[in-house]
């Protein structure tokens, strides 16, 4: 009988930082994030939000004492480029779907769209889509459309601060969209679609920018990040600090007493932003962790501290 050496268990350690990847088409977010997980042999990781397995982008991916700051930037404003194919409705709002619905596209031009899309700015509702992760009673809607069961859901509030035309081809129609978060960019699409005549379905996404602490970073592609693992110390470069994910917070700066104080779990008293959250530095700017203020704004109480 032949005998198989044991394969290696992963030898596990302590990464600190963000790397930033460049997700590919057909992976789901939580599998890119295991095979850089295992690229940087890391013990501890999490990332900032599922995006799509068909949609591409940025996907912060945290690591160590980071994945502190993964979930608040769960509520961070993004950025996607997207493409629509006018004409056609299918029933999951994207092309993983079966085409539903078929309407003529009526004659388009750059001012025609530009003129629609200006109705979509600003604050308003939307109602989220059946194929999504939320759930009812439990159950994730998009197990129970899959059933063809569809439940009422209510309308969401949600922000689009800008929406610019990338391009126009037929009956393909290209668009980016700064909004808040949880807006589904696919209902944007169908929803402009009838502002246009007719109806259409979302055929690429990708995300370009998340919050502003990202802003003319790199991101690197599963490829290069499994290639970089092989020389020691390379991928370790590419880790971005876990703060500068958080640059949009207000920040504080505290003397060796009140860092000791704070560290310890203790309130400080110093002029700060009146009930804000904030980034908390100590002497030569390390970064203590994340504070609140009081209504008042004379005093900061720690809530994460980073080790």
């Amino acid at each position: 009988m032949s005998v198989y050496p044991a394969t290696p268990r992963p030898v596990w350690r302590a990464v600190d930082g963000i790397l930033l990847l460049d997700k590919p088409i057909g992976l789901s977010s939580n599998d890119a994030l295991q095979r850089v997980r295992r690229a940087l042999s890391a013990k501890k990781a999490g990332h900032t939000g599922s995006l799509d397995p068909l949609a591409s982008g940025l996907l912060p991916l945290c690591f160590g004492e980071a994945t502190k700051v993964a979930g608040l930037l769960l509520d961070a404003d993004k950025t996607y480029q997207a493409t629509v194919a006018l004409g056609t409705r299918t029933n999951t709002g994207d092309a993983e779907g079966s085409v539903v619905e078929e309407a003529p596209v009526p004659f388009l031009n750059a001012t025609l769209v530009e003129r629609a899309m200006t109705s979509f700015m600003g604050m308003r509702t939307q109602i989220p889509p059946m194929f999504s992760a939320l759930k009812r009673d439990g159950q994730p809607l998009y197990k129970l459309a899959r059933r063809g069961i569809e439940v009422e859901r209510e309308a969401r509030p949600i922000r689009i601060d800008s929406l610019r035309l990338i391009g126009l081809s037929g009956s393909l129609l290209s668009f980016e969209v700064a909004c808040s978060k949880g807006t589904y960019v696919r209902t944007l699409a169908e929803d402009l679609a009838v502002a246009l005549g007719t109806v259409g379905h979302l055929v690429a996404l990708r995300r370009t920018a998340l919050g502003r602490g990202f802003d003319g970073r790199v991101m690197h592609t599963l490829e290069a990040i499994e290639d970089a693992a092989r020389e020691p110390g390379r991928l370790e470069s590419w880790l971005v600090a876990a703060d500068v994910a958080l640059v949009s917070w207000p920040s504080v700066t505290l003397d060796e007493f009140e860092t000791r104080a704070f560290t310890q779990g203790q309130a400080v008293s110093l002029a700060c932003p009146a009930e804000a959250r904030l980034r908390v530095y100590g002497p030569e700017e390390r970064f203590l962790g994340l504070g609140q203020s009081d209504p008042m704004g004379l005093e900061v109480r720690p809530v994460r501290l980073w080790k």
